[in-house]
């Protein structure tokens, strides 16, 4: 195995089995409530990103609806969020990824994570940004207690911890950095980048079933 390979195959290990531990410490919904799409997919993409990233609320704002309705509605990919919260940055980072990861305990990750990004530059600047986490509660429809007992459980915090150091084992430095079917692509690239990359990837898969 050449070098390069060997790089990639030790990243897959360490995200794929971080993950794996992420959902063993936090419960056994952690991992599939922060996924959507297919698990029989073709192609699996796990984006480590930080909800205060302005590079990832762009992502998650321009480019992210489109791969929704183009590969992941239609079968061909299953899109697994990892909490990558940059704290030395982003202050507020881990706050929100408690809030999306308790909202996922509810079956909510994706409209909170949605609403996250779209009032990203209100929430952001915030010295303390916890009521304004807890309002989104009534916007995604969850009950606002039990997202404050899981906010207070140690197994939330667990689970984002492990994330961050698999999305580190795995070669992310920044955010937002997309591991794909044994690559690690970085940055918030463009629509037509992640069209090249996935369809690339899809037709290979559907040669190779041939």
């Amino acid at each position: 195995m050449s070098p390069t390979r060997t790089v990639v195959a030790v990243a897959a290990f360490a995200l794929t089995s971080q993950l794996s531990l992420s959902a063993q410490t936090a419960g056994p919904y952690s991992l599939a409530s922060r996924s959507k799409g297919s698990a029989t997919a073709p192609i699996t993409v796990y984006e480590m990103s930080d909800f205060q990233c302005p590079y990832c609320r762009r992502f998650a704002v321009e480019t992210f609806p489109t791969l929704d309705q183009e590969y992941i509605a239609t079968g061909k990919v299953r899109w697994v969020f990892v909490n990558f919260p940059l704290t030395s940055i982003h202050p507020n980072a881990v706050p929100a990824a408690q809030v999306a990861t308790c909202a996922g305990k509810q079956g909510a990750f994706w409209a909170v994570h949605d609403l996250l990004y779209k009032h990203q530059e209100a929430w952001a600047p915030l010295k303390e940004a916890g009521p304004f986490f807890l309002s989104l509660a009534d916007s995604a429809q969850i009950d606002k207690s039990t997202l404050l007992t899981c906010l207070k459980a140690p197994e939330t915090m667990a689970e984002i911890k492990a994330d961050a150091e698999g999305s580190e084992r795995s070669g992310a430095q920044s955010t937002p950095t997309f591991y794909i079917e044994g690559g690690l692509l970085a940055g918030a690239h463009p629509l037509p980048v992640f069209r090249q990359v996935l369809d690339s990837i899809y037709a290979q898969k559907a040669k190779a079933k041939k």
